[in-house]
């Protein structure tokens, strides 16, 4: 019911707005209408159900990841769109989605979501203030729908998605993933699974004549002692849950994603990713993050050690058993650490600039008062 008055408020001002505008604004809200329905019968699926089994879950999430797959997939193939702008504000957004995933903090993760938007939704702003108020209503009932979500998983699901713990079996009518079903245990099963632009579709109106950059496919596989996530583009429900303490987790060229590690491994590694989130339950040594944009991490039970290198944009959920963490960081900005609190999140900073002094025998390091 909660959900419900989320879809009748201000997502229906959003979708009104949106029919207003018209053209490819309104084709895009119709996927985002398919989105949040999706959402909404998974809700309710999960309010009178146990929960499933990780692997069954994905399975479940079906419907509301192909939902975010066509709503990006619409922007990429549409980026001379005069409203391009719109739709970029709503895929880098839509993730948002995603947040029946998270836990603890499924709350500030929707927010992240909501901050990525904005970068566009302040270019519509600004491109239609003084022409058509209609597109001014759009973006306030668009970032009104994320908050209001927000504030919907805080009051009903603070610490990550609510099941049923009385209901029925979800997954009994499910078919049972069995190891030869497994792609890491079978390699012919190997399949892209998420949207990549062909060669053709790549050139396509661009007029370039040097051939594109070849795509290669998602993978996701243990190989030896090293799980390999590669490739993998706008997949909200990543799982690894067979795991080993003496195994490692490398994250490579992700985007749009969230991998979830269960159990204990030696380390994670996520390296050139974007917009890629990873919550983990434990390390024995530490998470790295090398070369990345707008990636965030949340620990369930316990990290040592954090190293950040050469990344713009690293949120750290930490939680009370973590707060004893090191954290290392070396040429990266924009990296904020958050410690709960009273049921919530405090926000620090990680200080980038320093000032250093010659001492008559040394060099004296401190933070810049500036920064």
């Amino acid at each position: 019911m909660a959900f419900d008055e989320i879809l009748s408020g201000s997502f229906a001002n959003y979708l009104a707005a949106s029919r207003s505008i018209g053209a490819d604004v309104a084709t895009h809200a119709e996927m985002v209408n398919e989105g949040f329905k999706a959402q909404r019968e998974f809700l309710h699926l999960a309010s009178v159900s146990k929960a499933p089994a990780m692997s069954d879950l994905m399975k479940i999430l079906g419907p509301t990841s192909d939902a975010i797959q066509r709503i990006q997939s619409f922007r990429e193939k549409n980026r001379t769109s005069p409203v391009f702008n719109h739709l970029s504000a709503i895929s880098e957004s839509i993730p948002a989605l995603g947040w029946v995933t998270i836990a603890p903090a499924p709350g500030p993760y929707i927010k992240e979501m909501n901050d990525a938007g904005q970068f566009y939704t302040n270019r519509v702003l600004k491109d239609w203030k003084d022409k058509d108020k209609t597109h001014v209503d759009w973006v306030k009932a668009w970032i009104q729908v994320l908050v209001e979500l927000q504030a919907f998983v805080k009051q009903h699901h603070t610490t990550g998605l609510t099941w049923n713990v009385k209901g029925e079996d979800v997954t009994k009518g499910l078919k049972k993933v069995t190891s030869d079903m497994q792609t890491h245990k079978n390699p012919s099963l190997r399949v892209e699974c998420g949207p990549v632009r062909t060669a053709a579709s790549a050139g396509a109106g661009a007029g370039a004549k040097s051939a594109p950059v070849a795509v290669k496919p998602p993978r996701m596989e243990l190989e030896g002692k090293k799980w390999l996530v590669e490739y993998q583009k706008n997949q909200p429900s990543l799982i690894i849950a067979e795991t080993e303490m003496r195994q490692i987790v490398y994250i490579f060229k992700c985007e749009g994603s969230t991998v979830q590690v269960k159990g204990k491994v030696n380390s994670i590694v996520l390296d050139s990713c974007k917009k890629t989130s990873v919550v983990l339950d434990s390390v024995v040594s530490a998470v790295e993050f090398i070369n990345c944009q707008s990636v965030q991490m949340q620990v369930l039970t316990k990290v040592p050690t954090i190293s950040i290198d050469k990344t713009d944009g690293c949120q750290i959920y930490l939680n009370s058993g973590s707060l004893d963490v090191s954290i290392v960081s070396a040429k990266s900005s924009e990296m904020n650490v958050l410690v709960p609190k009273d049921g919530d999140y405090v926000e620090y900073p990680i200080p980038e600039q320093f000032k250093t002094t010659y001492n008559g025998k040394g060099l004296t390091t401190v933070i810049s008062e500036t920064a």
